[in-house]
């Protein structure tokens, strides 16, 4: 970089704040470099709603312990700046060398290294297009969207009637990368809902999913350990299987359950899947069915995920498994695969479009094709056990082995707040108070365990 900033006579750098602190030494050693060559550095905050440092300094040095929370000290703080004006570029002249692609061009995959990893991947359903020009134009067709939902008094429509098959109405890998501001994300639906309901009061559901970002950024500030398990004071350190088999067939879609599968196939394929998807998924993989290691499922949702986020990733999986984020562990019941999966797909065309196998099963059977007579099947061409896996486990007896476990550990861990120490002393004896309660935990569930586990198999 020092180079460059010789080559180029650059007096000034600005960029963008990213709070989260596995970038932070990178960004101390450009400013540092900066201040060697005597350029001026300038760090905006615009990458989050409101400065993380900020919440945290109005909540009293500590990050807010829950989203009611952090709202409460959001509305303290106040509503984020809006967008500033559109620059304007008329007038303006920058010299393009004529190497400049040989200099600065960015590397194809192909130069790198990497390839598609199938055919379904190098010509996917859906491809997902980056740049402002698409996000700008992504986020028109949204809010008319959003506006027709405001208008029968109803916020995040693609939520509770989301279109799995058509193209993705999300902005997050825009948001990740900086494509969109969330800013003007932020105002502009804050506008949108304003002129249906010019005289009403904005609801804090219509930006909710935004604030939840804002809220997963906020906790991971001071925590370098937060996309972990061991070592990270907000985590709870469970004793989840290590089952590697079972954690295979679920990244590559062979539970055995079309819905799972659907969106699992979807993921690996295209690098973006819906959040009922993401809810389900992750559900099933941990306290929902296999019990298995959330930082596993992180993992996989880091490699494929275009909008893949270091604190919003990991804190949706730690919220999901119930492992962080609330004063007393909340543990509703669990995802089902089957009833989910009809309800979210109700005509079947996501799965037949995810999973051919099954493109060919009657409706009646396409979320539990295993409950098909042997001549539905042959009939459909696909028979269970040879064209398409059998489940995995059980469900009603999976689930039901993990809401006891984890019900034990919610009864074991009142007292033990899901929230960031402050100084080294108070993280030492987070520690240790996590570490003893999760002894204990081990050793009472110990015999359920090993029963469920012979069930995964």
């Amino acid at each position: 970089m020092s180079h460059f900033l010789q080559e180029w006579g650059v007096t000034r750098v600005t960029f963008e704040q990213d709070p989260e602190p596995i970038w932070q030494d990178r960004d101390m050693k450009v400013k540092s470099l900066c201040e060697r060559q005597g350029v001026e550095c300038i760090e905006k905050v615009s990458h989050t709603l409101w400065d993380p440092h900020r919440i945290i300094e109005e909540n009293g040095g500590s990050p807010p312990l829950t989203y009611a929370a952090f709202n409460q000290v959001a509305e303290i703080v106040g509503l984020p700046e809006k967008p500033v004006p559109n620059p304007d570029f008329e007038g303006i002249s920058l010299p393009v060398e004529t190497d400049h692609d040989q200099k600065y061009g960015i590397p194809t995959l192909s130069s790198l290294g990497i390839e598609p990893e199938s055919e379904e991947q190098a010509s996917p359903c859906c491809r997902y297009m980056g740049g402002e020009t698409k996000a700008l134009k992504l986020l028109l067709s949204r809010l008319e969207n959003e506006k027709k939902a405001f208008a029968l008094d109803l916020s995040l429509p693609n939520q509770l009637y989301p279109d799995l098959v058509g193209m993705p109405m999300s902005l997050s890998p825009h948001l990740r990368f900086g494509s969109m501001s969330i800013r003007k994300f932020y105002w502009a639906l804050r506008c949108s809902y304003a002129q249906v309901h010019p005289n009403s009061p904005i609801p804090a559901s219509i930006t909710s999913q935004l604030i939840w970002r804002e809220y997963f950024y906020c906790m991971s500030v001071n925590n370098p350990k937060y996309n972990c398990m061991e070592g990270n004071p907000i985590c709870l350190n469970i004793d989840w299987y290590n089952n590697e088999e079972n954690f295979k067939r679920w990244k590559e879609g062979r539970t055995g359950f079309p819905w799972i599968d659907a969106c699992m196939r979807q993921l690996v394929q295209e690098g973006w899947i819906h959040h009922v998807c993401r809810h389900a998924v992750s559900c099933f993989l941990t306290r929902g069915d296999l019990w298995i290691d959330w930082q596993k499922g992180l993992e996989v949702f880091d490699r494929y995920l275009l909008d893949a986020d270091w604190s919003v990733c990991a804190g949706s999986w730690m919220w999901v498994s119930s492992s962080a984020f609330e004063n007393v562990l909340q543990c509703p019941r669990c995802i089902c695969p089957v009833r989910y999966g009809r309800r979210m797909d109700p005509t079947g065309n996501y799965i037949r479009r995810y999973v051919p196998e099954l493109k060919d099963m009657p409706m009646r059977y396409l979320c539990e094709p295993w409950k098909a007579p042997l001549k539905v099947q042959e009939e459909a061409n696909c028979v269970i056990g040879i064209d398409y896996p059998a489940p995995m486990v059980d469900h009603r007896e999976a689930s039901k082995e993990c809401k006891e476990k984890m019900e034990r550990i919610k009864n074991q861990c009142k007292g033990v707040p899901h929230v960031a120490p402050t100084n080294e002393t108070e993280v030492l004896s987070y520690m240790w108070l996590r570490k003893n309660t999760v002894e204990n935990i081990e050793e009472s569930i110990h015999e359920t365990c090993s029963h469920l586990n012979t069930v995964s198999l």
